[in-house]
């Protein structure tokens, strides 16, 4: 008995599968609609059953659950792919403020930026202006040394001039018997 479905249950099946609108009263007309008519072409041998008939029944049939299955199948997968549109709607609804949050971010970075290029700029101008103050001061100082050499050339000259003249060599030579007595006198030597 549990194997063989209840005639309720057949009846219910068979009742929805008719295609028509879903209230019972439509679905049971439209099924004795058809039955009679069909019964009636029978009789009156409008119509004769042949093996084309039961073959076209069974295609119709067939093609009839087909396109039922295909669309369920449809409609279930448009169902899903409703959720999910609305699920990744419901995401997004932060994308206001994660924006706002973003611009923010990237106004502080374009900031930081133009501070940074700031920055390089002053060190580039630092760096110029180091650059100029040293070869400054490397002309000064070949200049300084440009004057020493030409002194000390100078003064060379001029005691060379004077160790040759015979009065000056007299006089150092006087002083250096002048001091050399004067050690030996103390006698440091």
């Amino acid at each position: 008995m549990s194997s063989n479905p209840q005639p309720e249950q057949c009846a219910a099946e068979i009742l929805n599968t008719l295609p028509s609108l879903p209230s019972l009263i439509t679905k049971t007309g439209s099924a004795i609609l058809g039955t009679g008519l069909v019964a009636t072409a029978i009789s009156q041998e409008l119509y004769v059953v042949t093996e084309e008939t039961v073959v076209a029944a069974g295609t119709f049939i067939l093609l009839a659950y087909i396109a039922k299955n295909i669309l369920e199948s449809s409609r279930t997968e448009h169902t899903q792919a409703v959720k999910d549109h609305i699920s990744s709607i419901e995401q997004m609804k932060d994308v206001v403020s994660l924006t706002q949050g973003l611009f923010a971010l990237s106004k502080e970075t374009a900031q930081l930026g133009a501070d940074v290029f700031v920055q390089k700029q002053k060190v580039a101008l630092a760096s110029e202006v180091k650059a100029v103050l040293d070869s400054w001061v490397h002309y000064e100082q070949q200049q300084k040394e440009s004057e020493q050499l030409e002194l000390t050339k100078s003064v060379i000259a001029k005691v060379m001039a004077n160790l040759q003249d015979e009065k000056v060599q007299k006089e150092i030579l006087t002083s250096a018997i002048a001091e050399v007595e004067q050690l030996v006198k103390s006698k440091a030597i």
